[in-house]
């Protein structure tokens, strides 16, 4: 498990309440699933998981509660990220933490269709 990031906690407070810390991590099974399932993606997002949890562009509502989906647009190489968070909350075991999901690099086509159909919790203005 290694740390990837810290959020603004108020920002996500719109996922959900009872946040309990504000660090990230993702752990080694995790970034195997991020390469089998999106191969060389990992390597070329991975150095953007600080900005994009931390300056989010958009935060879309998941399905699974206490999770949501982050949107980033990298200005660098015109990259795009789609990260899937899950929070924790003062409901959950005290022995996890915020944890990436997975994440991909998405087309542009992608990440607007993205912000134009899922429920927006928070857009950077």
């Amino acid at each position: 498990m290694q740390t990837v990031g810290y959020i603004d906690i108020k920002k996500y407070l719109c996922v959900a309440e009872n946040i309990t810390t504000s660090e990230v991590v993702i752990t080694d099974e995790r970034i195997q699933h991020i390469e089998s399932h999106h191969p060389g993606h990992f390597e070329r997002i991975a150095p953007f998981f600080q900005d994009a949890l931390s300056a989010p562009d958009y935060i879309l509502a998941d399905k699974n509660p206490s999770s949501c989906l982050v949107l980033k647009k990298i200005e660098k190489g015109e990259l795009r990220i789609q990260i899937i968070l899950r929070l924790h909350t003062t409901a959950d075991d005290i022995s996890f933490k915020n944890s990436i999901i997975s994440a991909w690099e998405v087309r542009e086509k992608e990440y607007k269709r993205l912000a134009r159909n899922k429920n927006i919790l928070y857009k950077q203005e």
